[in-house]
């Protein structure tokens, strides 16, 4: 049964630069969806042992449902907690009754500029703290726009730094970057020798992996297939934003229909974000389930059970997983850290809206021919230590953090509402308010709710027609 009381809970203290606070700390993270509650309680993780954290959820529109939620807390300090969910509002009142040392916005853009000028208002002033979960290229002056008035801005990888920093000069904004491990990825320092992590990978014809090929002539076969032999699942990855049209959609589900035909061995799961009509940080007008649904209702498929389809925890589904396909999702970072091979799909090409720009050199991208003859690949190892599996020694947004606190003690942090995005109109932050108030986001829910109901009612009524022409 899920614990109806806030969750505070001490971190577990594997953090990576000496951190040593006279008075341990006091963290708030407020949560908007469950790909950002994941990441924030996981990144809680690598606090120092003391530290005092307590997490939230935002009073959005995209609030985790109590399923997604179950699912984001699970494996870490706050499995079973159920957290409060509060509105910027009632964030500043528990901001100053509490006077936490930091509060972590792990929000979308125009979110956390909303929670960030309710924190302006506070007497209080903590360290405000951002970040973005998972795959964070390009670099985007709009997300600056959002986010000018946090302290710190977390990111996942020494390219990510570069281009941040890039666009935070451009743009003259004044927070520190830093630089921390994804930090649900297991045991990421273990995928590259200690040797190779050290000069950071040089490419080379010595590889960090090897790549099996099988009797079919195809790379299913996973690195460490003897420490699981029940282990047969091809995961896809689903992503919210890519690819965005349906069509696009429905020939990734056909090849994937494909490659269940093909290899009767293995089991073909679809991992969705959440069931059909829940939400999520993106919007997803086309759900994969219901565009399957479709394709079995018109015969277009060859075998109904072709795939299975799941929400919950993507750890739980890799630990069966034999490979990984995904156009863009940070669970492809999830299947490398465990040595699963993984296809970044690349049909519908390469770009800042498919989010797979950084993938680029990995020497894991394919087209759909490829998904359907289970054609899966490891990275290269120069690959991984400019992205997201570099040494945790490199990590500095913990030491970074330490710094903002003493200096938010002193009283030497600019007010936060220095940083606010001063074009944006007054309306406009008055309906990012209104959106993250209990009744705002309700409204916008059975908004979008009554948006798709319209739609698969049209699509519905298209499909008996052409089959009664």
């Amino acid at each position: 049964m899920p614990t109806p009381a806030k969750s505070f809970v001490s971190a577990p203290g594997v953090g990576q630069k000496p951190y040593t606070p006279q008075v341990p700390h006091h963290v708030i993270a407020v949560a908007e969806s469950d790909s950002f509650l994941k990441w924030a309680v996981s990144l809680f993780g690598q606090l120092p042992e003391g530290t005092r954290t307590e997490v939230v959820v935002a009073c959005s529109p995209a609030r985790p449902s109590a399923s997604q939620r179950i699912a984001a807390l699970s494996g870490t300090a706050y499995a079973g907690h159920d957290p409060e969910v509060l509105s910027p509002g009632q964030l500043t009142k528990l901001v100053d009754r509490d006077r936490p040392d930091a509060v972590l916005l792990a929000l979308t853009g125009p979110s956390v500029h909303a929670y960030s000028e309710a924190l302006s208002r506070c007497e209080h002033r903590p360290v405000v703290v951002t970040g973005i979960p998972g795959i964070a290229i390009p670099a985007r002056r709009r997300a600056w726009g959002y986010r000018g008035a946090v302290d710190l801005w977390v990111v996942h990888s020494h390219r990510e730094a570069e281009a941040y920093d890039q666009v935070r000069r451009q743009m003259g904004m004044e927070a520190q970057i830093g630089l921390a491990t994804i930090p649900f990825l297991n045991r990421p320092a273990d995928i590259l020798p200690a040797r190779e992590l050290a000069d950071h990978g040089n490419p080379g014809p010595g590889t960090a992996f090897e790549h099996s090929v099988n009797d079919a002539g195809t790379s299913v076969e996973p690195l460490n297939a003897v420490a699981s032999p029940t282990r047969n699942r091809v995961l896809f990855a689903t992503q919210g934003k890519v690819p965005r049209v349906k069509k696009d959609r429905v020939a990734i589900l056909q090849s994937l229909a494909r490659l269940a035909a093909n290899r009767p061995d293995l089991e073909v799961v679809v991992k969705t974000r959440g069931a059909i009509g829940e939400f999520h940080t993106h919007h997803e007008p086309h759900h994969y389930q219901s565009l399957w649904n479709e394709l079995v209702e018109a015969g277009e498929v060859h075998a109904p059970d072709a795939l299975t389809f799941a929400a919950g925890s993507m750890a739980e589904q890799l630990a069966n997983a034999v490979a990984l396909v995904t156009v863009s999702s940070t669970a492809v970072l999830e299947a490398m850290a465990l040595d699963i091979p993984v296809l970044l799909i690349d049909e519908f090409g390469i770009s800042e809206n498919l989010i797979n720009q950084v993938f680029v050199g990995s020497g894991v991208m394919g087209g759909l021919d490829q998904l359907e003859q289970g054609d899966f690949r490891h990275p290269e190892t120069w690959w991984l230590a400019d992205n997201y599996f570099h040494p945790r020694s490199d990590n500095s947004w913990i030491g970074m953090l330490d710094e903002l606190i003493e200096q938010a003690h002193a009283g030497q942090l600019p007010a936060i509402a220095d940083g606010l995005n001063k074009s944006r109109s007054a309306k406009r932050r008055r309906l990012d308010r209104l959106r993250l108030t209990p009744v705002g986001s309700a409204v916008v829910r059975a908004r979008v709710r009554t948006r798709q109901r319209v739609r698969d009612s049209s699509q519905a009524l298209t499909r008996i027609s052409s089959q009664s022409s």
